[in-house]
């Protein structure tokens, strides 16, 4: 077994290491199958040190979702700074897909798998902000658009706008990590796809 951590950065590198390794075993395996005691025997500690940093299972859950919502919030922040609302839009779906296609374990956790649903209440970050809400950073980018008055104008419903882009976008990285292996189908470059999904979405979504 690894000696105890005793300094403030040792005892970050065991959450963090914990944390990789928890989520590896939700993915594969499904949180319900998960028990703390694998965790601790992945790593080499006993499952009494990982009580140390989380009183649960459903803790360490929720501490990877919040660091990796966190984690696509960053990502995307500095995308808000561009100045055209309509190129915003597209490099926001971009930057999505890119974080997607970069941390598939992460996007499998976040939006793939069987899992217990987010209570706000119970998460680290704060809904509505800017810096920590992926979501929030979707809906703030389509308002602009909205507000200036780009979308057909039978679209009245922003958060309806927002949800059909993410689950558009959605829908290709997760057939592209779950199935890019798969010879059963003959695959276009993901690139291609990702790039046709957003010209088909815009085409049905903004004014001609």
């Amino acid at each position: 077994m690894p000696p105890k951590p005793k300094t403030e950065a040792e005892r970050q590198q065991l959450r963090t290491l914990i944390i990789d390794v928890a989520r590896e075993l939700f993915v594969s395996r499904g949180v319900d199958a998960v028990t703390m005691r694998e965790v601790a025997k992945r790593i080499g500690y006993s499952a009494t040190s990982i009580y140390l940093h989380f009183a649960d299972k459903e803790a360490v859950l929720r501490t990877i979702l919040d660091t990796d919502m966190l984690a696509l919030a960053t990502s995307l922040k500095d995308i808000l700074r561009i100045a055209d609302p309509i190129e915003r839009m597209y490099a926001l779906g971009h930057g999505y897909a890119e974080f997607a296609l970069t941390h598939p374990n992460h996007y499998r956790l976040m939006f793939m798998a069987e899992r217990t649903p987010c209570d706000p209440e119970q998460s680290s970050l704060q809904q509505n902000n800017a810096e920590q809400d992926a979501y929030f950073q979707l809906k703030t980018v389509v308002n602009e658009v909205y507000v200036a008055g780009y979308f057909r104008a039978d679209l009245q419903d922003a958060d309806l706008i927002a949800q059909t882009i993410w689950a558009g976008m959605h829908g290709v990285c997760s057939l592209q990590i779950n199935m890019a292996e798969d010879k059963w189908v003959h695959w276009s470059d993901i690139s291609a796809r990702l790039q046709l999904m957003q010209q088909v979405m815009m085409r049905g979504l903004l004014k001609e």
